[in-house]
């Protein structure tokens, strides 16, 4: 081994210890711990019913069992037995432009993720350069000879290694890698919530769809039973039974039923635009998928997740924890900054007058540089940085304390609605069937001139708000039933279509074991 060699062997030993020392050292700043969430959080202050209320109805009268603990199927929606929603739920997760966005926002943040901890390590680089230079024949200790044979043309080729590493001496590094890994965690929640949304509002699309084609069926039922009044009642003014103000009143009848239809196939339209839109097509691409709700199957059996699991549950509360989580990553990051920044630089290469002297016994350069730089006057700036990361770790602490509490409302909101619109539904039935037993009475007793007109038209009135009550009262339970699968998380951990840690690929289902256990955590 050559002197220089050995020189520079005992340079760099005490420099690994120190690069060693480095990355095994604490890092500054906080340690995130995760919130826990209040003893006494709960859904409600009175204790729930365990079972709604049933209605004599085909479509959604069944009564819904709550079940404690019961864990949520990845593919919630399956539950309600409908072949086409189904294909319509998976078209959404693969065809839908926020699905792909979020996907690349995700493989986005892993990228930069390793980025990050590519500083860790030590940088390599190789330089190559050929320099020809003319030198003056001019002496510096004498006067300007006139023989230009004194000039030199020096031509030097020179080929190196260059090594740069900065220890992580305090830890800043390793914060920076813990925050783009947050960050990345975000992201991926962000995918969860896109997935459980774009389901939830396709589901919810589908049952709108149903209720009004259903209201607009209704409604056109109910012309036709006014169209046949009015038949009847020009059919006794011909015999002077009565007089033409009831006619009159019954084509005006008649007329503002005929009004409510253009609203309801608006709406209709608009709702069908509104799928299409979630599913990624134009208007004009709506291939005729249609519902009703004989279609639609009510669950029966609905979870509900124990308290002190719903902030691992929810997409929204986990993204709002990894961002608590990347604003204390960054106070760390914060204080590594107003700590000595440590910088070691090496190189070793070759300067030789030729390509084929390189390398050669005798052209052998190397250097090692080893720097300290700490901030003696910087007007208060790394201070006050750091003061900001601290006042943004308070700001995402209390936007997860915030995210928290909505989220026990949507679940409570979403159990109360349950109950209430059970018992709605079943009122509402009675009410439709009373409304009906009145207007066939008053058809009857008007015929035979024992009420007047007005008492028909009244009940041709109530009948027909009782019946489009009916149908929104239905869809209403479908709808609740929703809310209540998106309030809870929508059981992605138990998902087997789409792996959003893996930017949404498939997977398979071994792959979400760990996710399954942190869901239930």
């Amino acid at each position: 081994m050559s002197a220089s060699s050995s020189r520079l062997s005992q340079v760099l030993a005490p420099l690994s210890l120190l690069c060693l020392t480095a990355l095994a050292g604490c890092a500054v700043g906080p340690n995130f711990v995760r919130p826990d969430v209040a003893q006494n959080a709960g859904y409600s202050r009175d204790k729930l019913a365990p079972t709604t209320a049933s209605a004599d109805v085909a479509a959604g009268g069944a009564a819904q069992r709550l079940v404690a603990g019961m864990d949520i199927p990845g593919q919630w929606w399956t539950l309600f037995r409908s072949p086409t929603l189904n294909a319509l739920v998976e078209e959404v997760l693969r065809a839908n432009p926020d699905v792909a966005a979020a996907q690349a926002a995700l493989r986005q943040a892993n990228e930069l993720v390793y980025a990050d901890q590519a500083s860790l390590f030590p940088s390599l680089g190789a330089t190559a350069s050929s320099t020809r230079e003319k030198i003056s024949g001019v002496s510096s200790t004498g006067p300007a000879s006139s023989n230009s044979s004194f000039s030199q043309i020096l031509t030097v080729h020179s080929a190196s290694l260059n090594v740069s590493y900065a220890p992580d001496v305090f830890g800043g590094t390793r914060r920076r890698i813990e925050s783009s890994s947050a960050q990345a965690e975000f992201e991926r929640y962000q995918l969860e919530a896109t997935y459980l949304t774009l389901s939830s509002n396709v589901v919810n699309t589908a049952i709108n769809l149903a209720s009004v084609r259903e209201q607009v069926a209704a409604t056109e039922k109910i012309i036709g039973l006014q169209n046949d009044q009015l038949t009847v009642l020009k059919s006794q003014r011909q015999l002077g039974a009565i007089a033409n103000t009831g006619v009159l009143a019954q084509e005006a009848a008649l007329a503002q039923t005929r009004a409510t239809l253009p609203a309801l196939q608006k709406q209709l339209a608009q709702t069908r635009n509104q799928l299409m839109a979630y599913l990624g097509r134009f208007p004009n691409q709506d291939r005729g998928e249609s519902f009703d709700l004989a279609s639609l199957h009510l669950p029966e059996e609905l979870p509900v997740s124990l308290p002190s699991a719903i902030v691992r549950q929810r997409p929204d509360v986990r993204s709002a924890e990894a961002q608590l989580h990347q604003a204390s990553a960054n106070i760390g990051v914060a204080v590594a900054n107003q700590l000595p920044q440590f910088n070691l630089t090496a190189s070793l290469g070759s300067s030789a007058s030729s390509v084929s002297k390189l390398f050669t016994s005798g052209t052998g350069v190397w250097g090692l540089v080893g720097s300290i730089t700490q901030s003696i006057f910087d007007a208060g700036a790394l201070e006050h940085r750091k003061r900001a990361a601290v006042a943004a770790y308070d700001e995402s602490a209390a936007r997860y304390r915030g995210t928290v509490v909505t989220a026990f409302q949507d679940v409570s909101n979403a159990l109360r609605a349950l109950e209430a619109d059970a018992d709605a539904l079943t009122q509402q039935v009675a009410a439709e069937r009373a409304a009906r037993e009145s207007l066939d009475l008053a058809q009857a007793q008007f015929r035979l001139g024992a009420v007047g007109y007005l008492n028909l038209l009244t009940a041709q009135q109530t009948y027909q708000n009782a019946v489009l009550t009916r149908v929104r009262a239905q869809a209403a339970r479908y709808s609740d039933t929703t809310a209540l699968f998106q309030a809870l998380g929508g059981g992605w951990w138990n998902r087997t279509d789409v792996a959003p840690a893996t930017s949404g690929s498939s997977t398979d289902l071994n792959n979400r074991t760990s996710e399954k256990t942190h869901g239930r955590n």
